[in-house]
């Protein structure tokens, strides 16, 4: 015999709570990175070092990541990783093998995609503070003619041999014909992870081409809001380049906010919460909070964050920005520079940001069909503009109108029917 389930435990309100409680908590898939590479006989000299490091560790609490992994023959051909590395220099190693781990997700075929020109790519190894200017991060480059996929830094190059390992959108191992070597870093520093309380400020200027956002910062007061708030779940940041300042065509509108306005556009470029890169490119809930909606309540001053076409976009309803690169990212600050000063449409819209609405072809519009009038009636025998007689079939207008009467009622009825049903299954519930 068939079981009957009731009809009213699955009511439209009943099954979307389901869904969006099943859907708001996904975890993210830990990562056992010598556990995969054990089973890759070949990689056993490259995972040995990343196993008797930190490094490891630091692949295990990440997302959306891709591994340059060097394999045995290669290792062992290298000037700076053929042998044992001893205790006193075992956090240079850590350093070099931090930059062999891209803080993105790169399957094939989005290597494929890279442009000829190239793609600059953060590595692990800018997050430790030690990297100064973009010296933490690599240039990625595609030959079109024979399609093969290099890796550059300022001093070393290595070309992507072969796939090993993917998991979509979390983890990606290639294998590298040469050890990279990053260049103007201090990689005989300690690995001590820096104390709460960063400066900012300092960051930014150390990172260059944030100049501008370092002054606002400084002068609205609001930079020790944000330090204040690295404690506890920690804070994300997007930075607006001095390009992006440069660009905006509502200066002078900006300007022109009263000062509280303006700190508040600033914490609008705030998430009070760490967001790592690969966190944000992975991010369950896209609309989100910032520390501007805290200031002045729910549902305002928010950030729609998505990936599109493998960058982080940032949409406010007025402009899209994108991540360009990462300035700082160590747990629990993360410091993003982005494309575009984020405006908020509370303080701005479409016009008056300078921003264009998006263009809309729209069909032209057919020309109506010829009527004559009537000579009897015509305006320009006896003056009447709302007797005309128009020459076509006698009822032709009434059946038209007569037919969209019908059509709305006939809505209206449905939607009728179909909230007495809600409301009836909710009742019964």
């Amino acid at each position: 015999m068939a079981t009957k389930i009731p009809i009213s435990h699955f009511t439209p309100i009943t099954f979307l709570y389901f869904l969006l409680l099943s859907t708001s908590h996904i975890p993210i898939l830990a990562i056992n990175i010598t556990h995969i590479l054990s089973t890759y006989p070949e990689l056993s000299g490259f995972n040995q070092l990343l196993s008797t490091t930190a490094v490891a560790a630091d692949l295990n609490e990440r997302s959306s990541v891709t591994l340059l992994s060097v394999p045995n023959t290669f290792l062992n051909n290298s000037d700076v990783l053929n042998n044992p590395t001893p205790p006193s220099s075992s956090t240079n190693t850590g350093d070099i093998l931090r930059y062999h781990v891209l803080l993105e997700y790169f399957s094939w075929p989005d290597l494929r995609r890279i442009p000829p020109t190239g793609k600059l790519v953060t590595t692990l190894f800018q997050t430790t503070g030690r990297a100064p200017n973009n010296y933490g991060s690599v240039n990625i480059t595609r030959d079109p003619i024979t399609q093969s996929i290099t890796v550059h830094s300022s001093n070393s190059e290595a070309t992507i041999i072969s796939s090993v390992k993917t998991i979509p959108y979390n983890l990606s191992i290639f294998t590298i014909d040469s050890v990279l070597v990053p260049n103007g870093g201090n990689l005989i520093a300690s690995e001590t992870r820096p104390l709460l309380g960063l400066n900012i400020t300092k960051t930014l200027i150390d990172g260059h081409n944030f100049n501008v956002a370092a002054s606002m910062l400084t002068a609205s007061g609001v930079e020790e809001e944000f330090e204040e708030d690295e404690r506890g779940a920690g804070i994300t940041l997007f930075i607006p380049t001095d390009e992006a300042f440069s660009d905006l065509s509502s200066s002078s509108i900006f300007q022109s906010l009263p000062a509280e306005k303006k700190a508040d556009v600033l914490r609008f470029h705030v998430l009070h919460s760490y967001y790592p890169l690969g966190s944000l490119q992975s991010i369950v809930n896209p609309v989100q909070p910032t520390l501007a909606t805290e200031q002045n309540g729910a549902a305002s001053f928010t950030l729609n964050i998505s990936r599109l076409n493998g960058d982080v976009s940032i949409d406010t309803g007025i402009v899209q920005a994108r991540i360009t690169r990462t300035v700082f990212d160590q747990n629990p600050v993360a410091i993003f520079g982005v494309s575009s000063v984020l405006l908020p449409k509370e303080f701005f819209d479409k016009t008056s940001a300078g921003v264009n609405k998006p263009s809309v072809e729209v069909p032209p519009l057919a020309n109506p069909p010829m009527i004559s009038i009537s000579p009897v009636n015509s305006p320009e025998i006896d003056g009447s503009a709302t007797a005309n007689h128009l020459s076509t079939a006698p009822g032709v207008v009434e059946k038209d109108s007569s037919s969209a009467a019908n059509g709305k009622n006939a809505v209206r009825l449905f939607l009728g029917l179909w909230c007495t049903v809600v409301i009836y299954l909710l009742a019964i519930n």
